[in-house]
């Protein structure tokens, strides 16, 4: 088995191309004229995407799809190369594709460390932290874009301005997002590195916070460069950022900010260097997270040389990632909003968001897929606080993830504790229980939040096409 992954031209197969942080890494090496092929029992538009750009997609995992090898090198005259084998956490030993490459010899990587060989290879900026990761990468990727950085950009959401979750430049520059769910946080080694905050988030894979610690403590002592947020004070006294920022004017952080506004319609701040004012600050983003993620892309573009007239430039036009806050519709006078918020501190801030967008009289509709047993269970108080801004809590059951269900939670005892804090909650089994649950219970004026990593968004389109349809005329004698 190979040490390191091979850029040199041999060929690449995903297990599980589909997902979203495999799919950006086989986009880039497709982009890199590599061959790339992968499979997914579930196709989507990111596979299809990626077969049209020239990807062999496989809509199964089975050890057959290796004889795609043996035949493309048959035709071509040419001695079979096995390819390096790339996979997730998600997919496990009893894999039928995995065994296989294991049984030939196949070079097999975590995905983690094809993106640690991406960082290394360019003048990287790697956005770590439990929340607000994708969003900060998102708009520091945009900003250089717009600065004319043309960067390359991988990141856990996508983005309409380069239709996707990543993006192929031809700079020295890579933006990447850098996840510590499963601690391969600490094979990156960036020349900037970003922390958002700091929490427990992933129990399936962290026992305590301090072992969530020790992996940001081993990720920021690999980075050249580490900005950080002292709003979290986790951050603050555990990793000792390079350059710090933070919302409070009071503190000795060197990026700040004063006259912050947060309005329906976006924010806007004056932010300050260490004591000198930049300039104001406006971003179309709600609330006061997204304007902490907005220091951390100012921070970045002052370590790169931007003028802040460049970096606010970019920052004000920066219209988000999908499923993050992104507006579905508005039918019926009800307007859908889809969220990635899957962790308590998550669903907080994005229902103080939709209380500041909610106009007067207008109810807050929160619904809600918790993910994975194991969070469901070991934040379940955290969980029970923190619907406070919803007018109504509309809960379903637990989606797995993979986990599987050990009887200890499920998400009607999730319910049951949100009810005790709550006056208004429902709960709603399955995704057809809770569409037809929500085509009788809202109402115009209602803002419907959905909340969560999983499949919960899929009957946003179906309740939308529902409530388009023409009502039958009632006779009349």
């Amino acid at each position: 088995m190979s040490n390191s992954v091979d850029f040199g031209g041999r060929p690449f197969h995903f297990i599980g191309i589909g997902g979203i942080g495999m799919s950006a890494l086989a986009y880039l090496l497709v982009k890199r004229n590599l061959p790339v092929s992968g499979s997914d029992i579930r196709p989507n538009h990111i596979t299809r995407q990626l077969e049209a750009i020239g990807s062999h997609i496989f809509a199964k995992q089975e050890a057959s799809n290796f004889d795609f090898f043996r035949s493309k090198a048959a035709t071509n005259g040419v001695e079979a190369k096995l390819p390096q084998v790339i996979c997730s956490t998600a997919i496990n030993k009893s894999n039928l594709e995995y065994k296989a490459a294991l049984e030939l010899g196949c070079p097999i990587f975590h995905r983690s460390d094809v993106l640690a060989a991406l960082i290394a290879d360019y003048y990287s900026i790697a956005v770590a932290g439990t929340h607000g990761k994708t969003t900060t990468s998102c708009m520091i990727g945009y900003m250089l874009l717009q600065a004319g950085l043309d960067p390359t950009i991988l990141v856990g959401g996508e983005v309409n301005a380069w239709e996707g979750n990543a993006r192929s430049g031809q700079s020295r520059y890579l933006v990447a997002e850098a996840d510590e769910s499963d601690g391969s946080l600490v094979k990156h080694a960036p020349e900037i590195g970003i922390i958002t905050n700091i929490e427990l988030d992933h129990p399936d894979h962290y026992e305590t916070l301090e072992e969530v610690v020790d992996t940001f403590q081993q990720f920021a002592a690999g980075c050249k460069t580490l900005i950080g947020s002292i709003d979290c004070a986790t951050v603050r006294d555990r990793l000792k950022p390079t350059i710090s920022y933070s919302l409070h004017s009071d503190t000795d952080a060197d990026y700040t900010v004063t006259n912050v506004d947060y309005r329906a319609d976006g924010t806007t701040a004056l932010v300050w260097e260490r004591g000198k004012a930049l300039g104001v600050l406006k971003l179309r983003l709600l609330s006061r997270h997204n304007l902490s993620n907005a220091l951390a892309a100012v921070a970045v573009g002052r370590v790169l040389g931007l003028e802040f007239g460049e970096i606010a430039k970019g920052i004000a036009t920066f219209e988000g990632a999908r499923r993050r806050f992104e507006f579905r519709g508005e039918v019926a006078g009800i307007t859908f909003i889809d969220d990635y918020a899957h962790h308590p501190s998550e669903i907080r801030a994005t229902l103080a968001a939709a209380r500041l967008q909610a106009r007067p009289g207008q109810r807050v509709v929160a619904i809600f897929q918790p993910h994975r047993y194991s969070r469901t269970l070991t934040f379940l108080e955290e969980f029970a606080q923190s619907f406070a801004h919803a007018d109504l809590v509309v809960l379903t059951d637990i989606y797995s993830a993979g986990e599987p269900n050990l009887g200890q939670i499920s998400g009607e005892q999730l319910a049951i504790e949100i009810a005790k804090q709550h006056s208004q909650v429902v709960y709603q089994p399955t995704l057809p229980l809770i569409c037809e649950f929500l085509l009788q219970t809202l109402r115009p004026g209602d803002l419907a939040l959905f909340l969560g990593a999983g499949n919960l968004n899929q009957v946003i389109p179906e309740l939308i096409t529902t409530l388009c349809e023409p009502k039958p005329a009632t006779a009349t004698f």
